[in-house]
């Protein structure tokens, strides 16, 4: 394995978490240009993740189907054409119609690292990779808030999205140049596209699968609960400004780095077993008490930001191990495993992403309770995980 191979796939997934971050300090702005109420904005979010969840289903059969490449030059392209759209967008119909297609195409660079990551290891080898593809990818985060606040400042919101665009081309370009096609003829599925789809249920049915696919789906549901409801709390009821959320951003998302690196070694210490439920169930104690200060107001701005950043921290713990332990048994289908896992986990984001929207009210209680929900059914499905 070439080992420049986990930067060009952290590279590559880093298209979803740029995609969904940078534009986040945008969202008043957008709202103020095109003309709509507060919170309208996050139909876009939802959009999104859509796009994502039925993008994966379609991008990950046909990653079993025709190899890894090619599918991923082809979303990569559509991605980088729709980002277009989005800066070009009049209304947010509009916009939230291109970030839908967008991230039709853009799933394809969400699903496909993972298989190949299955392609080329399992256990604790696989798990060593997709901690070093979340290092790479986990940049992504801290960058994108603090550079979409810059771009916002300079350009306008419409400028966030031509970087989108330039993004999209680099990738669709280093895929096509570098990319070594990790699923040979031999091993590609030869079935019907129905019989593939067919193997979605088959997946969906194994208990260590849906298990591990559930509780990185509800911890995602978690994750983008904050993302979402993030610049509402911060920009408008803390009153920050752009560029003084993307550090808190930024500062946040460097302690899920940090856990997704801590990764390997607590498993070699602990046991793979315990760590995502030691993990889980940190992040829900976090979620609890940013809980009890949003609902009571104590604690202020701190009160807010500390209890979510550990959570977030212990979410750097929970996705690999979620994405190891939901692929470890379909290594024959492992790009349809991966779009099944993605697409969970990408429709409870657009599900949190709409609901915080929805029930926005100006305080940071919504965005507190719709987390304590996720985090407890993300626990519920770990404590269902079978035993070995």
């Amino acid at each position: 394995m070439p080992a420049w191979l986990p930067l060009l796939l952290g590279f590559l997934t880093a298209v979803g978490p740029i995609s969904t971050d940078m534009y986040l300090p945008a969202f008043p702005a957008i709202e103020a240009e095109l003309g709509t109420a507060r919170g309208s904005v996050e139909i876009t979010l939802a959009a999104w993740f859509v796009g994502l969840a039925t993008g994966q289903l379609v991008q990950g059969t046909l990653a079993d189907r025709l190899g890894r490449r090619t599918p991923l030059l082809v979303g990569t392209a559509i991605y980088t054409v729709a980002s277009i759209g989005c800066a070009l967008s009049n209304d947010m119909a509009m916009l939230a119609f291109w970030r839908c297609v967008a991230a039709f195409g853009g799933a394809a660079s969400a699903v496909i690292p993972r298989a190949i990551v299955r392609d080329l290891a399992e256990g604790l080898a696989a798990a060593r990779l997709m901690s070093k593809l979340m290092l790479v990818m986990g940049a992504a985060p801290i960058l994108a808030p603090t550079l979409g606040g810059l771009l916002l400042g300079v350009g306008g919101w419409r400028s966030i999205f031509w970087f989108s665009t330039v993004y999209g081309g680099l990738s669709c370009l280093l895929a096509w140049r570098l990319l070594p096609e990790t699923l040979p003829p031999d091993r590609r599925a030869r079935r019907s596209f129905v019989a593939l789809i067919a193997d979605f249920w088959q997946i969906g049915r194994e208990r260590s699968f849906i298990t591990h696919a559930v509780m990185g789906a509800m911890a995602m549901f978690t994750v983008f609960v904050f993302i979402s409801g993030a610049p509402g709390v911060y920009i408008e009821y803390f009153g920050l400004n752009p560029t003084q959320f993307g550090l808190l951003f930024a500062v946040s998302a460097s302690g899920f780095i940090g856990a997704s690196q801590l990764n390997p070694w607590l498993l070699q210490r602990f046991g793979a077993g315990r760590v995502p439920m030691l993990a889980i169930r940190l992040a829900g104690a976090a979620v609890l008490v940013l809980t009890v200060f949003a609902v009571t107001g104590i604690g202020g701005l701190m009160g807010i930001f500390i209890p979510a950043a550990v959570g977030l921290a212990c979410t750097g713990l929970v996705f690999p191990n979620a994405a190891v332990g939901a692929l470890a048994r379909h290594p024959a289908r492992a790009g349809s495993a991966s779009a099944l896992l993605g697409t969970l986990q990408f429709t409870c984001a657009a599900l949190g992403s709409a609901l915080v929207g929805a029930l926005a009210d100006g305080t940071p209680r919504p965005m507190a309770l719709l987390m304590v929900l996720g985090a407890g059914a993300a626990i519920a499905a770990e404590a269902a995980r079978p035993r070995l």
